[in-house]
C-alpha cells in the first residue's frame, strides 16, 4: 500500500510539472537578424545565438542568422571577440545587433585589408557549406573543411584554424568516428581554447565510452558563470551521463536533478523530458523500480506535448523497462500504442534513438517483433504468430533483414511448439534463405565500411598535410616579418655593430653547442667505463661463490659429485666468460645460464629446495636483450639467504611473462625464511661486509636507467604478510634493448 501511495505521489508531481510546459510552446516566431561591429559595421561570423528554451543558431559569413524564439524571450549572443550581449524579442521583425569592441584587422594597405576581409568571409562560407553537408555527405563536408584549411596556409589566425578543426570534429562525431572527433577537438583547443570546443570534446569522450576523461573535461565548465540555461542544463546532463557510465548512480542522479531544476525553471521543455527519462534510467539501473517508474511516467506525459516521434521514442524505452521487469501485459499495451501512433506519422518520418539506423531505429516491424516476443514469454503463441507474420512482411518491404531473420526464426519455433511441423519446416527454410542473404549483405557492408575508412584516412592525411604546410608557411611568414624589421633597424644603426653582434652570437652558439656535445660524449664514455668495471667485478664474485660449492663436495670426500659439479661449472663459466665483454646478450642465453646455475645449486642442496622455471611460450624471447649476470645475484640470495636456512624443504619459482607487448616481467619467488630473519642470522662480520653482487647490480641498473629513456625496474617485496618468503619483480622493456 505504501509503494502504491509513493507511485501516486510521484505521478502527481509529474502532472504538476506538465502544465507550464504546455503553454510554453505558444507564441513562437522565426527571427532573422544580423550581428555587426559597433565601430565599423563589419559583419561578425561564427557568433553563437541561444535562447533559454533551447534554440540555437550560428551566424554565417555575412553575420546573418535565423532562429525560432518565443515573444518576450531573450536572445544571447556569444563570441570570443566580444562580451556576451542579450537582446529581448518583442516582435517578429528582423533585428540588427551591434556589439562593442569588435573590429576587423586593420592594415596599412587598404587593398590588403579588403583581401583579409574577403578571406575571412570565404573561410566562414566554406565552414557553412561543411555544416550543410555534414549529415548528408561526409566527403563533401570534409572537402569544404580541407579547402578552409588550405586558405590558412598563407597566414591563418588561430581562431579560424580552431573553427575549422572544431567543424571537422563535429563531422566525425556525427558519423560516429569518435576517436577522430576527439583528436580534431584536441587540435582545435591547441589553436584556441573555447568553451564550446571543450564541451564538444566532453561529448565525444562520452560517446566513445571514456567516461573518466569526459568528467575531467566537462567538470571545469561548471565554474563558468555566463552560461545560458540550455548550456548549463546540457552540461549537467552530460556530467550525469559520465557518472552513470562509471557506475556512480547517486552522483549521476544528483547531476540529472540539478539539470532538471535549471530546465524546469527556464521552461526548456525537451530537456525536461530528457532528464526525467535519464533519471528513470539511472534508477532502473540501480533496481529502484518505484522511483524509475515514477520518472518514466513523468517523461511519458511530457513527451506527449512534443513531436509524435519523441512520444513514440519514450514509449518504447518504457516498454523495454517493463520487458526487463517481466511485466509483459504493460509492455504489450505500450507497444501497441506506439504502433498506432507510428502508423499516423508521414511515410518519410523517422524515429531513432540517435544511434545507427540499422540497430536502434524504431520501426513497425521491430515493434511487432517485440510484441510477439512478449506474447511468447507468456506462452501465448496464438497471439504471437500474427505479429511475427506481420513483422516479417513489413521487414521484407522495408528491406530490414535483421528483423526478418529473427522474426522468421521465432515463427518457426512457434509453429514447432504448436505441433505444426510442416509450417515450422517451411518457415525454417525461409529463415535459412534470409540468413544467407544477410550474410552476403554483411560482407558487402564490411567492404563498404573498409572503403569508407580508407577514404576518411586519405582525407585526414590530406588535412594533416595541410596543417603541416600551414605551420611551415606561418614560420616562413614570421621569419619574413623579422627580416623586414631587422632591415628597418639597420637604417638606424651602423652595419658594423649589427654584424659584430651577429658574429658574436654565432660564436657563442657554436661554443655552447660544442661544449654540450663534448659534455654528453664524456658522460656516455664514463657510463660505459663504469658498466665495464662493474661487469668485471661480477665475474670474480660469481666464480668465488661457485668454487665454494666445489669446496664443500671436496670437504665431504664426494669425488664423483665434485667431478660432475666441476664439469657443469666449467660449462657455465665458459658461457659466462664468453658474455663478459658484451653489454647485452639475448634473453634466451641468459635464461640458459640461469638454468645451469640453479641446477648446480640444487645438486648441492637437494634437500633444501625444489625449483620450477615457467616461461610463457607465446613470448618472442629473441626480441628481448638483457645485461649479462643481472638476474643471478637475486637467485643466489634466494637460495643462500632464504631457502638454505629453512627447516623444511622450500621452493624456488621463476616465471617469465609479458606485461604488455613491449614489457617483460621476470619474477623470482622463494618461500624461504624472509629478509628480516635472514638479516638477523648474519654474523657481526657479515653485517659489516656489504654484498658486492647486489651492490654492483644496483649501480648497473642506475647507469642503465640514466643512459636509456625507458627504465629497468627491480622491486623486492615479502612473499607473505608474515615476512616469510621473498619476491623479486624485474621489468624489462623491449625498446630499451632492441
Amino acid at each position: 500500500m505504501q509503494s502504491l501511495n509513493h507511485i501516486i505521489f510521484l505521478l502527481f508531481l509529474g502532472t504538476l510539472g506538465c502544465f507550464p510546459q504546455i503553454s510554453a510552446a505558444q507564441n513562437i516566431v522565426e527571427i532573422k537578424g544580423t550581428v555587426q561591429g559597433l565601430e565599423d559595421n563589419s559583419p561578425i561570423s561564427g557568433v553563437e545565438v541561444f535562447t533559454n528554451s533551447g534554440a540555437y543558431a550560428l551566424t554565417n559569413a555575412f553575420g546573418e542568422f535565423k532562429i525560432k524564439v518565443r515573444l518576450g524571450e531573450e536572445l544571447i549572443f556569444m563570441g570570443p571577440q566580444f562580451e556576451t550581449v542579450r537582446y529581448r524579442v518583442n516582435s517578429a521583425e528582423d533585428v540588427t545587433v551591434k556589439v562593442k569592441g569588435y573590429s576587423e584587422i586593420k592594415e596599412s594597405d587598404p587593398s590588403s585589408r579588403k583581401s583579409t576581409q574577403s578571406r575571412a568571409a570565404s573561410h566562414a562560407a566554406l565552414l557553412d557549406s561543411a555544416n550543410y553537408y555534414k549529415k548528408t555527405d561526409i566527403e563533401k563536408s570534409m572537402d569544404y573543411i580541407t579547402r578552409s584549411l588550405a586558405q590558412l596556409n598563407q597566414r591563418g589566425d588561430k581562431e579560424a584554424l580552431s573553427r575549422s578543426l572544431t567543424t571537422l570534429g563535429e563531422v566525425y562525431y556525427y558519423h560516429k568516428q569518435y576517436d577522430l572527433a576527439i583528436s580534431s577537438y584536441q587540435d582545435a583547443l591547441e589553436a584556441q581554447k573555447t568553451e564550446r570546443t571543450i564541451f564538444l570534446l566532453g561529448k565525444a569522450y562520452l560517446a566513445n565510452g571514456d567516461f573518466k576523461e569526459a568528467e575531467k573535461t566537462l567538470a571545469p565548465l561548471l565554474k563558468v558563470n555566463n552560461k545560458v540555461p540550455l548550456q548549463r542544463a546540457e552540461l549537467l546532463e552530460h556530467l550525469g551521463d559520465a557518472y552513470l557510465g562509471m557506475g556512480d548512480l547517486d552522483k549521476a542522479v544528483a547531476y540529472y536533478r540539478e539539470g532538471l531544476k535549471v530546465a524546469e525553471k527556464n521552461q526548456i521543455i525537451p530537456k525536461v523530458t530528457d532528464l526525467n527519462s535519464k533519471i528513470a534510467d539511472a534508477y532502473a539501473q540501480g533496481n529502484r523500480t518505484i522511483e524509475a517508474e515514477g520518472y518514466y511516467s513523468n517523461a511519458l506525459k511530457l513527451a506527449k506535448t512534443q513531436a509524435p516521434q519523441r512520444a513514440i521514442q519514450e514509449k518504447e524505452k518504457v516498454a523495454d523497462f517493463y520487458n526487463k521487469k517481466n511485466r509483459y501485459d504493460e509492455e504489450i499495451r505500450l507497444r501497441k500504442q506506439s504502433l498506432d501512433e507510428l502508423g499516423d506519422l508521414p511515410a518519410e518520418a523517422n524515429v531513432s534513438l540517435d544511434k545507427p539506423k540499422s540497430y536502434d531505429s524504431i520501426t513497425s516491424q521491430r515493434i511487432n517483433y517485440k510484441i510477439a516476443n512478449a506474447y511468447i514469454a507468456q506462452d501465448n503463441y496464438d497471439e504471437a504468430i500474427p505479429y511475427l507474420q506481420k513483422s516479417i512482411i513489413e521487414a521484407d518491404d522495408g528491406d530490414d533483414l535483421v528483423v526478418q531473420k529473427d522474426a522468421t526464426r521465432k515463427l518457426s519455433e512457434a509453429y514447432e511448439y504448436k505441433g505444426e511441423y510442416n509450417k515450422a519446416l517451411e518457415t525454417y527454410q525461409d529463415y535459412v534463405a534470409v540468413v544467407d542473404t544477410l550474410y552476403i549483405r554483411k560482407e558487402q557492408e564490411i567492404a563498404r565500411a573498409a572503403r569508407f575508412n580508407r577514404e576518411i584516412a586519405a582525407k585526414q592525411s590530406r588535412i594533416n598535410g595541410l596543417e603541416q604546410e600551414r605551420q611551415l608557411s606561418e614560420s616562413k611568414y614570421d621569419l619574413a616579418v623579422a627580416g623586414r624589421q631587422l632591415q628597418e633597424e639597420s637604417n638606424k644603426r651602423k652595419n658594423w655593430v649589427i654584424y659584430s653582434l651577429l658574429f658574436g652570437l654565432l660564436l657563442m652558439g657554436l661554443a655552447v653547442f660544442f661544449f654540450y656535445r663534448s659534455n654528453q660524449q664524456q658522460k656516455l664514455a664514463n657510463n660505459l667505463l663504469a658498466l665495464k668495471s662493474l661487469r668485471s667485478q661480477m665475474n670474480p664474485h660469481f666464480i668465488f661463490n661457485a668454487l665454494n660449492s666445489v669446496n664443500s663436495y671436496i670437504a665431504k670426500s664426494d669425488e664423483r659429485s665434485a667431478n660432475r659439479f666441476l664439469s657443469e661449472f666449467s660449462t657455465l663459466m665458459r658461457s659466462v666468460l664468453e658474455n663478459s665483454e658484451e653489454d647485452f646478450i639475448p634473453l634466451p642465453k641468459e635464461l640458459e645460464l640461469l638454468r645451469l646455475y640453479i641446477k648446480l645449486e640444487h645438486s648441492r642442496f637437494p634437500d633444501k629446495f625444489d625449483y620450477t622455471i615457467d616461461i610463457d611460450t607465446a613470448i618472442d624471447l629473441d626480441s628481448y636483450h638483457i645485461p649479462p649476470m643481472l638476474l643471478q645475484p637475486y637467485i643466489e640470495n634466494a637460495i643462500w639467504h632464504g631457502l638454505r636456512y629453512k627447516e623444511e624443504k622450500g621452493h624456488l619459482d621463476i616465471q617469465v611473462a609479458e606485461q604488455d607487448k613491449n614489457t617483460l616481467c621476470i619474477t623470482i619467488a622463494d618461500d624461504g625464511i624472509g629478509r628480516k630473519r635472514s638479516e638477523a642470522l648474519k654474523t657481526q662480520n657479515q653485517k659489516k661486509q656489504k654484498s658486492k653482487g647486489m651492490g654492483n647490480i644496483k649501480k648497473r641498473i642506475a647507469i642503465l636507467n640514466e643512459m636509456y629513456k625507458d627504465r629497468v625496474a627491480v622491486q623486492i617485496t615479502d612473499l607473505n604478510q608474515d615476512g616469510t618468503g621473498t619476491r623479486v619483480l624485474f621489468t624489462l622493456k623491449k625498446d630499451v634493448w632492441s
